[in-house]
């Protein structure tokens, strides 16, 4: 098939798909909405359920991502070789089900087999579907702003579904919020899922001239070589990317696992900071994708690694001083900087090893994102033992810092056969 004029319009169909699908599996990021009914003994106890420490709240999120990440395996084979729709139709069931067992079982352990494991395999396999889809339609020049349209559906959940999980809980319980959601989830995922598609054999994205001479000129930043799992995993670079992933991804989640209670004592009804850091997430994702394609990616890294660790340091202060307005500057920087993150992987693993194989070697570097989720369950610790989130925050920023580093070194790798 001879290049086409412009992108078609089941590429941008596509792209749509993949971002509502990221708008149900993103529920995730509301998270801390739940953690603070879920810890408030006074309300659990009206609920029939026990109220869990601010570290057991924690493990359902902490959990889910672990899974999530380990599921993008499977995920990505199934994308790679079945098709995205497929794993659509599979993460429907999951998220689906998950969730209403969290609801129905109304105790710890359900929350943990549901939303922890349910909820992990949902979001994982579901999350490996639209994006390696997407990208496919597109040239290197959009690879960035494209994978952040797509995943920004993941980071903008947060801004309705704090609200609506907040409203369920306090109207109707927090079993009928965890039950209501999932049949919702279970109904539009499988919707949007049907409406992936791959380009035809032979198809090819459309790049302006004057963008393919600049390519050429910067040394052709993307690979025209598709790398085979197993041959990335010979490269220093896949564990780099699966570092920067990692390091990128503890600081915002440590805000985002805990921002409605670490700002209760400021703001009663915290899920508004869920909501707007949210947004700043979904923003994130778009604004670092498409100046990440001008700047390149280490570039783009690093200034937002550089200002998330700011915030860090910056946060245990701002919160002693109880000033909500810097606290929701702090922690939407930090949003935007993790939600960054999220379009700058994919966007780095395309650089570097192709986009044929994009569903299993993306899950590999994906490994970073789920080794993330130790902070949370961490900041949790550290809030129990002492009183405040500070020492969580002083690690969180430090790992900025020697991702910078790591960062500045990581450069394309140059394909050898073997």
């Amino acid at each position: 098939m001879a290049e086409v004029a412009k992108e078609p319009g089941t590429a941008w169909r596509v792209v749509f798909a993949g971002t509502t699908i990221n708008l149900c599996l993103g529920c995730l990021y509301a998270w801390s909405v739940w953690l603070k009914y879920l810890t408030d003994a006074d309300y659990m106890a009206t609920q029939g359920w026990s109220a869990l420490t601010a570290e057991q709240a924690a493990n359902p999120a902490s959990l889910c991502m672990l899974i999530f990440g380990l599921m993008m395996f499977p995920g990505g084979r199934i994308q790679d070789k079945m098709g995205p729709k497929v794993a659509a139709a599979i993460s429907a069931i999951f998220m689906c089900l998950g969730l209403i067992v969290s609801g129905m079982a109304k105790n710890y352990a359900g929350i943990i087999i549901g939303f922890g494991i349910g909820g992990g395999i949902g979001m994982g396999v579901g999350y490996a579907a639209p994006t390696p889809a997407a990208l496919k339609w597109f040239g290197p020049h959009r690879r960035g702003l494209i994978a952040g349209l797509v995943v920004s559906g993941y980071g903008g959940a947060a801004f309705y579904v704090a609200p609506l999980a907040s409203w369920l809980i306090t109207a109707y319980g927090i079993s009928t919020s965890f039950v209501v959601l999932g049949i919702a989830y279970g109904i539009v995922i499988f919707a949007a899922g049907m409406l992936l598609a791959w380009p035809e054999p032979g198809y090819v994205p459309y790049v302006p001239e004057e963008v393919k001479k600049k390519l050429a000129e910067a040394g052709a930043r993307s690979t025209t070589v598709d790398w085979q799992p197993s041959e990335i995993l010979k490269t220093w670079q896949v564990y780099a990317l699966i570092a920067l992933f990692c390091l990128n991804t503890q600081a915002g989640i440590l805000i985002i696992g805990h921002a409605a209670k670490m700002v209760k004592p400021m703001l009663a009804s915290g899920y508004i900071l869920v909501a707007f850091g949210g947004l700043l997430n979904a923003m994130g994702r778009i604004g670092t994708g498409k100046y990440s394609d001008m700047i390149g990616r280490d570039k783009a890294y690093m200034v937002n690694a550089a200002a998330a660790a700011v915030c860090m340091f910056a946060l245990p202060a701002i919160i002693g001083a109880k000033s909500l307005f810097l606290a929701f500057v702090a922690c939407g920087i930090a949003y935007w900087v993790y939600g960054g993150g999220l379009s700058l992987m994919p966007s780095y693993t395309g650089d570097f090893y192709g986009l044929k194989n994009f569903g299993m070697n993306y899950a590999i570097v994906f490994v970073g994102w789920a080794l993330g989720a130790f902070m949370p369950k961490l900041g949790g610790r550290i809030r129990d033992v002492t009183g405040s989130y500070d020492w969580a925050f002083y690690i969180a920023g430090i790992l900025l810092i020697v991702a910078i580093g790591i960062a500045l070194v990581t450069k394309r790798p140059e394909y050898q056969k073997t």
